[in-house]
């Protein structure tokens, strides 16, 4: 499920999106829109620059914006020094800034959870789903929600997710809402981890559905990986082989690689018997995978098995 993640899902909470004129309070700030996932360590500098800029700025936006320094500390995996920035957002939250509050639950979460330990993220998650729903932010409660059905297993994880997808449809917040693809995303992966392989491709496919209307051509990627990994554990790999094929192309003509396109391609050729022309798409992906230190601090036999059947030499 790790690309799955890159990843991140209740009944709507009382009064959030149930068609009153009242408003949430899920608006972003200037700073969210300086987010680039794919590179915590720029949008961590961004982040301080704009703490300086903004020196003047009132508590709540500075604790906002200090919650989200920690996060992509977390996402560097500096998870000491986030939870120390989280201390600093900490001191500058009152009564008075009931969303930063709620921010500060969810990276605290966050980080528990990105360090290994789901256990001790829960009740944070928890947390700011209450304190999301009290302040009608319907956008952090959605994310609690989601996050619960992260760091939950098996039915937990499939009844939190589903609340999640409830409450994002049932929002007037259009933010919300936005929610509903990495939700399809993430109950997909659950029900694919459970061997459900029938519901995970349903939750794909609308998950893809979905990123297409939206017009957002990484993630619509992503959810195109997706469905062809459900294809190819229903045994359907002509269908699955083509469509990660395609990816391999469009990744291309954008002047990138992908290390899990190229496993997929491994995988699915392999289940085609043709496993002369896998060995070299098992090594280009080891090559692409073993940069991510994610998988190499959490899944290092998964990188031995992609070095062994690439036949690379390791040392």
């Amino acid at each position: 499920m790790a690309l799955g993640i890159l990843i991140v899902t209740l009944t709507a909470c009382a009064g959030a999106g149930s068609g009153d004129s009242m408003p949430t309070m899920s608006e972003p700030h200037d700073f969210d829109k300086l987010w680039n996932y794919g590179d915590p360590a720029a949008t961590e500098k961004l982040f301080r620059d704009k703490l300086a800029e903004r020196s003047d700025a009132d508590a709540d936006y500075r604790a906002q914006l200090v919650t989200q320094i920690a996060r992509a500390q977390g996402l560097q995996r500096k998870f000491d020094e986030a939870h120390a920035t989280l201390d600093e957002a900490a001191k500058l939250i009152t009564p008075k800034e009931p969303v930063a509050k709620v921010r500060l639950l969810l990276e605290r979460g966050r980080v528990f959870n990105s360090s290994g330990s789901p256990d001790k993220a829960k009740p944070f998650f928890e947390d700011a789903l209450k304190a999301a729903e009290a302040a009608r932010a319907d956008f952090y409660a959605v994310d609690a929600a989601h996050m619960l059905g992260i760091v939950t297993k098996g039915d937990a994880s499939v009844r939190w997710n589903e609340k999640a997808m409830a409450m994002a449809e049932a929002s007037s917040d259009e933010r919300a809402r936005k929610w509903l693809g990495p939700l399809y995303n993430n109950l997909g992966w659950t029900y694919h981890d459970a061997g459900e392989f029938e519901k995970a491709l349903d939750l794909f496919q609308r998950g893809l559905k979905f990123r297409q209307a939206q017009k957002q051509e990484a993630e619509t990627l992503i959810a195109r990986w997706a469905v062809a990994r459900a294809l190819r554990s229903l045994k359907r790999g002509d269908e699955a082989l083509a469509m990660q094929l395609e990816l391999e192309k469009a990744h291309a003509a954008k002047g990138s690689a992908d290390g899990y396109v190229f496993d997929e391609i491994a995988e699915c050729l392999m289940l085609l018997k043709r496993d002369a022309e896998a060995k070299p798409y098992f090594a280009k992906a080891y090559a692409e995978l073993s940069k991510d230190e994610w998988l190499k601090a959490n899944e290092a036999k998964r990188l031995e098995r992609l070095a062994e059947l690439g036949g690379v030499q390791r040392f």
